[in-house]
């Protein structure tokens, strides 16, 4: 039993922190330099993630391999696994805690042609009641002597969904995501760059468990079948100092806005910094705060349409603070560029128009997440 929301939530886990458990503020250490585009890293990953908030816990390895052929194709696979057990507050109070297992696949495929390239990559997931699958194809090309960098991306999905213990639901959910980037050395310690999404959805869009309450009676949620969002990003990374005193800074800020009303703001801070000999220590904090979908109610007081009282389309808050240490192996190891990194992230959610109806008192919850990697180059 899962909802559609928390499945699209595991396939941006696979796809955007799976490659990228790497320490995401190093490469803010090095002087940024003009050169010419290049193939990802041979490399392989084993990861083991954690998560625990709010009544809801999923654990399980992810797996990565990357390897170029002949220094203008670069190939890689993922393999994901999840096991979910679930007893938040919308199981708890309207039916009964579950577990399930989900498993991913990720193959990818990347092209370099001369300041150009060109990425694509299949998708897909299964798990008892949910299954996604997608097709992306990405360009970033390199102008201005790689000075400046223009990518733009494009993602094709389509989920099944499906009721437990009920063989006669069955809908679909279908996705369309554009991408446009740009990013641009400004100084040999600057860098800046700004992403403009668009998303489109048309299908089941909401969960096949979950309830509204209207007048203080239960009844089905109903949302509606299309959905159009869009969402801005910046980010500025900066490193000063020298030697064993050079620091990493990163700003990013991300506005969504969509066609159900709601709108939401990112705020994160990070820096990053070599303590030991080995040792990269990073730091991080995010804010994030949204407005309520038009169609949300806590508890609806007249009949309409579209209702729903999903808690992640209400009025909420959520800070985090995550901690990250990466330590590069020497010895024999050091031929091989091992890494290992661990990171634990703290998450505070304060929902400010839903009720935990055991307690009458504006809901709130805590998250932890554990990351651990271990990565090679080969």
């Amino acid at each position: 039993m899962a909802a559609s929301r928390r499945a699209r939530w595991l396939q941006r886990l696979l796809r955007h922190v799976l490659p990228g458990l790497a320490p995401s503020l190093a490469p803010g250490l090095i002087v940024p330099q003009a050169q010419a585009a290049t193939l990802p890293e041979d490399r392989s990953e084993a990861v083991y993630h954690y998560y625990d908030g709010g009544g809801v816990k999923a654990q399980g390895p992810a797996l990565l391999v990357r390897k170029s052929l002949a220094d203008r194709v670069s190939l890689s696979a993922g393999y994901y696994v999840d096991a979910v057990s679930n007893a938040s507050i919308d199981v708890v109070t309207t039916a009964s805690p579950f577990k399930e297992t989900r498993t991913a696949y990720d193959l990818g495929a990347d092209w370099l042609v001369r300041d150009t390239l060109v990425s694509a990559a299949l998708y897909a997931s299964r798990e008892p009641d949910y299954e996604a699958r997608s097709i992306s194809l990405d360009a970033a090309h390199e102008v201005f002597g790689a000075m400046t960098t223009v990518s733009l991306g494009f993602t094709r999905g389509a989920d099944e969904v499906r009721r437990a213990y009920d063989p006669g639901f069955q809908d679909v959910a279908r996705h369309w995501q554009y991408r446009f980037g740009l990013t641009q050395i400004l100084t040999p310690r600057w860098l800046m760059s700004a992403n403009l999404e668009a998303i489109s959805d048309a299908g089941f869009l909401g969960s096949p468990y979950r309830a509204a309450r209207v007048f203080g009676a239960t009844v089905p949620e109903r949302v509606p079948r299309t959905r159009s969002s869009r969402a801005v990003k910046l980010r500025s990374l900066y490193d000063y100092g020298e030697g064993a005193a050079r620091t990493a800074l990163r700003v990013d800020y991300r506005y969504f806005w969509d066609n159900w009303d709601i709108t939401a703001h990112t705020l994160e801070v990070g820096a990053a910094r070599y303590v030991l000999a080995g040792w990269l220590a990073e730091v991080s904090w995010r804010h994030y705060a949204q407005d309520k979908a038009l169609f949300y109610s806590d508890n609806a007081q007249s009949e309409t349409l579209y209702v729903s009282r999903n808690r992640q389309l209400g009025t909420f808050k959520s800070d985090a603070v995550v901690a990250k240490a990466t330590y590069t192996f020497g010895g024999a190891w050091a031929r091989f560029d091992t890494k290992f990194t661990g990171s634990l992230e703290r998450k505070q959610f304060k929902f400010s128009d839903f009720t935990d109806v055991r307690t009458g008192g504006a809901y709130s919850h805590n998250a932890t997440v554990l990351q651990l990697l271990l990565a090679a180059r080969f």
